[in-house]
């Protein structure tokens, strides 16, 4: 196995440990409205966010090495990683943090299709991201009780990456959300964690299932 791909995923494992640890987890912590005294500890945050990020930005890296797409990915995992503490601390999508990740990967994109030429790539992104906020928007009109706004909203930048894989990557990333939100359901319903009527946190599986199926995928 060359050298090289294994030195740079391990770079990129460091460095998102690093942003992990610190500003990311102050990002979260920031965006959490419960007292200290009623949730995770700060160093304890920090830690899952910092093991997180790691596992994110190696398995892209490992998996698209120097790619011009390479730090579209890399946002929304990092993005995504602070989005998902929140969530699960209390069901709850910031828009303070979801609208800074859908400028980014936009901008990162288009940066992507001038390096690469390939514009049409772009257009599916684009496509990608509004079908998929229209998507989860119908469900939330649909469904409100089940479907938060920032559901709706996590999707547009969700949709922009798997876009940009093409549709039927795009498509497959969309029903992996709610094949890992059922899984999880599942196993929180087992673990009695949650009850028939409770409910859990989605935006962690959005981001799971589509980073999964990029990783499988994505090409």
């Amino acid at each position: 196995m060359p050298l090289a791909p294994v030195l740079l995923t391990l770079g990129a494992a460091i460095v998102g440990a690093v942003l992990g640890w610190w500003p990311l987890a102050d990002w979260a912590d920031r965006n959490i409205r419960t007292p200290a005294d009623e949730r995770m500890s700060l160093r304890r945050l920090r830690a899952w966010s910092a093991a997180a990020t790691a596992a994110g930005f190696g398995a892209v890296t490992w998996r698209f090495g120097l790619d011009p797409v390479l730090p579209a990915l890399l946002a929304v995992v990092a993005t995504g990683v602070v989005l998902s503490i929140v969530d699960l601390t209390e069901h709850r999508l910031p828009n303070a943090v979801i609208l800074p990740t859908l400028a980014a990967v936009a901008v990162l994109l288009v940066l992507a299709s001038a390096l690469t030429g390939e514009w049409m790539r772009l257009l599916w992104a684009l496509a990608g991201g509004a079908a998929m906020f229209a998507f989860y928007f119908v469900l939330a009109l649909i469904a409100p009780a089940g479907m938060g706004m920032g559901d709706v909203k996590f999707a547009a930048p969700l949709g922009l990456v798997l876009g940009w894989f093409g549709w039927s990557v795009w498509l497959v990333g969309l029903m992996a959300g709610f094949v890992v939100g059922g899984l999880v359901g599942l196993v929180a319903l087992a673990l009695r964690r949650v009850t028939l009527k409770g409910s859990i946190p989605f935006g962690p599986s959005m981001l799971a299932g589509a980073v999964a199926v990029i990783l499988v995928l994505g090409a």
